[in-house]
């Protein structure tokens, strides 16, 4: 099996070698062009995981591993790192944030070994920057807020009760309430922004990812609203036609198959 791995970690960089050589596509790019393209896989690797789609999930890592591979092709072209620099240096980081297994630190749950691998993170790593100067700047805003809220907690600025966050919750709906009866549009994007921020704190501090939440909501709403629209297409109308009443009892029914 070990020589499996071996086999195809290395027909991949042959054929990546290869590509470089004699693909004119291939040839032309760069860090910067790539970098789309990795946004791109990187979503459709997260569809196929949120809709269990082991085959999905295959072929969407095969494109990832190649991206990894691409990126260390041209860092090796400018003689600045190549692969097997990219898979030491992860080894050696695994190993570092990893002392309860590498070394003598204790860390019997999950939860531990989270503190242990955020505190250790913040070591290395972020001296200059402070704690969540690690966080990507290109992260969408959801997913930012999960991993500052993460890392602020890990140095223990955090609700000592979990169930404490729903006060915050409350408190940002009444300030949201507040500036909608005032009209005040900047205000109140700034409001619903604390109220996003206070809901995603509160999927964190119950151990639920907001992100994978809300899509779950998504693809449940647009399930239900095509059945909907096939509903009102079978009776020969659209939804544009229909009374909301009646789009309320297609909804009703939607939800019923379910």
């Amino acid at each position: 099996m070990e020589d499996k791995k071996l086999k195809a970690t290395a027909r991949l960089l042959e054929v990546m070698d290869t590509l470089r050589r004699e693909c004119p596509w291939d040839r032309e790019q760069t860090f910067d062009s790539l970098r789309s393209n990795t946004i791109e896989e990187t979503y459709e690797l997260a569809d196929a995981i949120t809709d269990h789609n082991l085959e999905g999930i295959k072929e969407e890592l095969g494109d990832l591993l190649l991206h990894v591979v691409f990126y260390s092709k041209l860092g090796e072209e400018e003689g600045a790192f190549d692969y097997a620099d990219v898979a030491d240096a992860v080894c050696d980081k695994l190993i570092y944030r990893h002392p309860h297994v590498y070394g003598d630190i204790h860390a019997n749950t999950p939860g531990e070994v989270k503190e242990n691998w955020e505190a250790l993170k913040l070591r290395k790593k972020n001296r200059k920057s402070g704690t969540l100067g690690g966080v990507p700047r290109s992260l969408p805003a959801m997913v930012k807020a999960y991993r500052v809220g993460e890392k602020a907690a890990a140095t223990g600025f955090d609700w000592q009760r979990k169930e404490d966050v729903w006060d915050k919750v409350k408190e940002e709906i009444a300030e949201v309430e507040a500036e909608m009866r005032a009209s005040d549009k900047r205000k109140m994007e700034d409001e619903f922004g604390d109220l996003f921020f206070a809901l995603v704190n509160a999927c964190r501090l119950y151990g639920v990812d907001p992100e994978s939440a809300l899509e779950r909501t998504n693809k449940k709403f647009i399930r239900r609203f095509d059945c909907m629209e096939e509903k009102a297409a079978e009776q020969g109308v659209t939804l544009h036609d229909m009374p909301l009443d009646r789009m309320e009892e297609l909804w009703r029914e939607a939800k019923h198959k379910e």
